[in-house]
């Protein structure tokens, strides 16, 4: 039997030091937090995008995603606009602003990435995108890890 306790804290204490250090880090040149971009980086790329599309990616609740995007609205940089199908419904777009300050965070993440991530060899990288990759994908597949 394995045991995979260690490789899950790991892989959580991991995660949580490099989001805390590349949002630190964000926050202190552009006054965002690494959250808000990442919502605006799923705006900008699904064409049409709604709350459902963020919450689908991000495994996060309606409420969660709703007052994220509530707060984007509100610094200026997403609008809601009715969907064209479904009044019920809005579709998030991102404003001149919001793609201005994406479009100046995208490097810092990158850089930030890099520094915090240049001492592990080029393959070893590959290979944890790869093995990471396919436990998400598994996971999506079975529909696990979603909030209740």
């Amino acid at each position: 039997m394995r045991h995979l306790t260690p490789l899950f804290l790991d892989l959580v204490r991991a995660e949580t030091r490099l989001y805390n250090a590349v949002g630190s880090r964000l926050r202190a040149e552009h006054g965002l937090t690494l959250g808000q971009f990442e919502f605006l980086q799923i705006i900008d790329r699904v064409d049409g995008c709604r709350v459902l599309d963020i919450v689908g990616e991000l495994a996060i609740t309606v409420g969660a995603v709703s007052k994220a995007v509530d707060r984007l609205v509100a610094a200026g940089w997403c609008v809601r606009v009715a969907h064209p199908q479904d009044r019920r419904s809005s579709v998030l777009r991102l404003t001149p602003e919001g793609e201005e300050v994406l479009t100046a965070a995208r490097p810092v993440v990158e850089s930030a990435l890099a520094s915090l991530t240049g001492s592990i060899p080029a393959a070893d990288l590959k290979r944890l995108a790869t093995t990471l990759a396919a436990l998400r994908a598994n996971l999506e597949a079975q529909d696990l890890g979603r909030p209740g």
